[in-house]
């Protein structure tokens, strides 16, 4: 974990344990259990990607909730930690399904949960967009495919295509995959050892298969070839899944749609973009994680009341890199990449910026996870893997960067043993792990039952963990790349639902630091929220949410930076309120306003004001046709208008079900620089326009 400030002041031991205090009693009311920052209202992926790209929704929640609405979790047959991952569920609730669903010894519709108590028709009905029991098709095939594809007013190429596909087939078994077509990416890297630097071919329209896997799944062994993500335990050791608990391996085939626009010039230097076409902007491509590619498989079984597991893998991966985390390793610094421009020969003095070079280095990992379930509450678990990294790239020897997620020197991987044991209200989990030349470790408790649930997470992170395929809890600050490392801290979540589900308060509250050890003591953060929704009168519900962050409790008030320096030790409050009107059962509104403090250099005694406003419509005037117009506005300075971003968006998405199993989106999106023309640092942008169109079958 990056520390703030190089020669951080010591905390005032008064003013700590205040400010402590003040923080507790905020969150006691409120802190969130469930793993996710909002009560969600959404009915598809539109409304889930408003959320992420207005800033409310977290990126690492949007992509597992999206994987979710695009796969499902079934009620019927899930396991405990995926049924956790739906929103909103708490542990206990979990449970409660999993003893109800034992006692109907069958198949159970998802309404019978709600005359059983287990859920609210409310949850019900939030949840509807992430089952998949009622989604799958009846016949012995089913699953979906979806074309996608955008295209900006200003473009100049052929607009980017992607192609998904999932099917369900007989005896278990399934396959799906991801076609693309990429017009911005890189050609192949190599190193010229006259200029010693690396060259890339410019970009040009090609077909990409960045995701394929076949699998099959039995009574007691499920096996999958192709690419995947797979977790356990407390996401210490081992996760590339996202998801808050995982258990597993399941099929990757994840993919992320272009949003707003990109310089068309990727090049700089003499020769660069010399047209006026080629100084626009135009859409970016279809984009995507790269997770593992090769083989996985798990064995279970049970005897005599103990449930055991073994999962192994193998994978051969090809990884991109940003051209700013490789290293030369005889120079001792970075390489530039050199462009070869039409009707040269050889490379010349222009060369790319801040782009990612594709296929870079193969990574070969392997590793396994073996468990003994004693209950569907008490398990121990032992995880363990390694990576071997091969340069693509020959004539130069290359490392990673010390601010690359991957660790420098060579091989990586990480050992680990974690454990959980629940009884009535209370859940306890472990994980430690090994990494690197440091040690890791993750321990929560829960209590709660189905309306209030309290969870406090401790960690303790080494200065030398470096296991890049950790994503267990920590600070939205990173040490040498990596998030999960450098670190010592404790998170309080709470929630509490009133007994007739009318409110719902939820919150948090994160502290943490720098494990002590070090030539200096480190900067105590935290980070803390709280958030109140009404939900008792259908046709009105408002909602309000508090947040604080301060990089630096020893150093308080504004004219410290908040962000932009990694020496800055400011503090930033938001309060931000919504309303959402069902005026009809086919008509709502949602009106929502943010106003944020944040401390900044610019000014020494007042802190920086920014608002956001966001006005919302969803009309269906039809069963099959789905209205969804969304207008917001962004100021991040209110003082004055020439320096930072002042924009206004507006977008409008139809979508309409013509035929059965056959779904259409189209969606148009406007945005505006408002920045002064005159006097600006930047001058503003033009308007972006920007068409998406999106054909969904499911059968």
């Amino acid at each position: 974990m990056v520390s703030f400030v190089h020669s951080a002041r010591r905390v005032r031991r008064a003013r700590l344990p205040a400010l402590l205090m003040m923080w507790l009693l905020l969150a006691a009311p409120g802190a969130r259990a469930e793993p996710y920052a909002v009560e969600l209202v959404i009915e598809d992926e539109a409304d889930l990607r408003a959320l992420y790209e207005e800033g409310v929704l977290p990126e690492e929640d949007f992509e597992t909730l999206r994987e979710l609405l695009r796969t499902g979790v079934d009620p019927g047959t899930a396991t405990r930690e995926a049924l956790y991952a739906l929103p909103g569920l708490t542990w206990a609730q979990v449970d409660a399904l999993l003893a109800y669903r034992e006692q109907v010894e069958g198949s159970f519709a998802p309404e019978d949960l709600v005359g059983a108590g287990v859920l609210t028709a409310e949850q019900l009905q939030r949840l509807r967009p992430f089952l998949a029991g009622e989604e799958r098709g009846k016949g012995v095939v089913s699953g979906r495919v979806r074309l996608s594809t955008a295209y900006g007013a200003a473009d100049a190429l052929v607009p980017p295509v992607l192609l998904q596909a999932r099917i369900d087939g007989p005896l278990g078994f399934q396959g799906g995959g991801v076609v693309s077509l990429t017009r911005r990416r890189l050609g192949p890297v190599r190193y010229d050892s006259r200029r010693r630097a690396l060259v890339a071919g410019l970009p040009s329209a090609a077909l990409q298969l960045p995701k394929l896997h076949v699998g099959w799944e039995g009574e007691h062994v499920s096996v999958l070839v192709g690419t995947y993500r797979l977790g356990f335990g407390q996401r210490l050791t081992l996760d590339t899944t996202g998801r808050p608990a995982p258990e597993g391996f399941m099929p990757d085939d994840g993919f992320r749609a272009p949003s707003g626009s990109e310089r068309r010039c990727m090049l700089t230097g003499t020769g660069a973009c010399t047209s006026e076409r080629e100084q626009g902007r135009v859409t970016p491509d279809f984009g995507w994680t790269e997770g593992f590619r090769g083989v996985v498989g798990t064995v279970h079984g049970q005897a005599e009341g103990v449930v055991l597991s073994f999962t192994g893998f193998g994978s051969y991966q090809s990884r991109d890199l940003s051209q700013y985390e490789l290293l030369d390793t005889k120079t001792g610094k970075a390489l530039d990449v050199l462009a070869v421009l039409p009707g040269m020969q050889v490379p010349g003095a222009a060369r790319f910026v801040s782009r990612t070079l594709p296929d870079v280095f193969h990574e070969l990992a392997g590793g396994g996870h073996a468990s003994v379930g004693f209950s569907p509450r008490a398990r121990v678990g032992l995880t363990g893997w390694g990576a071997w990294p091969v340069w693509a790239v020959e004539g130069v020897s290359l490392d990673f960067q010390e601010h690359s997620r991957y660790p420098e020197g060579g091989s990586y991987g990480a050992v680990g043993v974690e454990a959980a044991w629940g009884s009535g209200p209370v859940d306890l989990f472990f994980e430690g792990a090994h990494s690197g030349s440091g040690f890791g470790a993750v321990q929560r408790t829960v209590l709660g039952d189905s309306r209030r649930e309290l969870e406090l997470t401790l960690r303790y992170y080494g200065r030398d963990f470096t296991n890049p395929y950790s994503r267990a809890v920590s600070g939205p600050d990173e040490s040498e790349g990596l998030r999960a490392s450098n670190e010592l801290g404790a998170r309080l979540r709470y929630l509490h639902r009133t007994e007739d589900g009318a409110w719902r308060l939820v919150g948090r509250m994160d502290v943490w630091t720098q494990p002590p050890g070090g030539e200096a003591p480190g900067a105590v953060h935290l980070g803390a929220s709280a958030r109140v929704d009404y939900v008792g009168v259908p046709e009105l519900q408002p909602s309000v949410w508090v947040e604080h962050r301060n990089k630096d409790l020893g150093q308080n008030g504004p004219g410290l930076c908040f962000s932009g320096d990694t020496e800055c030790a400011g503090e930033q409050y938001r309060v931000a309120g919504r309303v959402r009107f069902e005026a009809t059962e086919s008509l709502s509104l949602a009106v929502q306003y943010q106003h944020t403090l944040v401390g900044t250099r610019q000014r020494s005694e007042t802190f920086q004001q920014d608002g956001r406003a966001q006005l919302e419509l969803l009309f269906r005037p039809l069963p099959s046709l789905r209205l969804h117009g969304r207008a917001s506005w962004q100021d991040e300075d209110l003082s004055e208008n020439t320096r930072l971003t002042q924009t206004l968006r507006a977008s409008l998405e139809v979508a309409w079900a013509a035929v059965s199993g056959l779904t259409a989106r189209t969606r148009y999106e406007l945005a505006l620089d408002l920045k002064a023309p005159v006097g600006s640092r930047t001058p503003p942008a033009p308007p972006q326009h920007l068409f998406r169109l999106e054909l969904e079958s499911r059968f």
